[in-house]
């Protein structure tokens, strides 16, 4: 099984895909750090390519394929793109053969706001101190974010809400979810079998 996680930068995805990844005893693949990897650059360096962000998600997409083709079961942390053009193209290409979940994570702008994380070009982590009109333009900013992502985000198979869930009780609610998920595929694949069965 795969689980796809997806929603806007710093909603939690890597925080929460890598407990997940831990608690059911998956492999955990960050979508970014895979990127780097995959073509030994920064992601900054990689996008000042091209002149567009499709032009960069058509020639990263190559990795997401390579991540969905590895025959295991995996947790992967997607980028605020994930379900658009070439990386919603090898999600459904997938989804055709593989047993694969989406779920989109979400939050308040607040929330968001406070997990915040700077990079610099080669991206290592640095500190920045947000003072009051930093962070009311950093805030204006998620919110336009959740709003232009959403209608891309509808289309995961599910949608969580985080605000106020402690990351324990998170990965637990998402595990029951793909319980049942597992239980309603295992039990189509039974009615197809059935169906077959009897037509023979």
């Amino acid at each position: 099984m795969i689980i796809y996680l997806v929603g806007i930068s710093c909603v939690g995805k890597t925080t929460i895909g890598k407990l997940l990844a831990n608690y059911i005893d998956f492999e955990f693949y960050d979508l970014d750090e895979q990127i780097e990897k995959y073509f030994e650059r920064p992601i900054e360096y990689i996008q000042s390519e091209f002149l567009t962000t499709n032009g960069f998600r058509e020639k990263t997409s190559v990795v997401l394929r390579e991540i969905l083709n590895t025959d295991q079961n995996m947790v992967i942390a997607s980028t605020a793109s994930g379900f658009r053009d070439h990386y919603l193209r090898q999600y459904k290409n997938t989804k055709k053969i593989k047993g694969i979940v989406s779920i989109n994570l979400t939050d308040k702008p607040e929330n968001i706001l406070n997990r915040l994380t700077f990079y610099d070009k080669l991206s290592n982590q640095i500190e920045k101190v947000l003072y009051d009109t930093d962070r009311n333009l950093y805030l204006k900013e998620i919110k336009k974010d959740i709003t232009y992502y959403k209608k891309f985000n509808l289309r995961a198979d599910y949608s969580i809400d985080i605000d106020g869930i402690a990351p324990k009780v998170l990965v637990n609610k998402i595990t029951e979810l793909l319980i049942e998920e597992e239980k309603i595929l295992m039990g189509s694949m039974k009615i197809e079998q059935d169906i077959t069965t009897d037509t023979v």
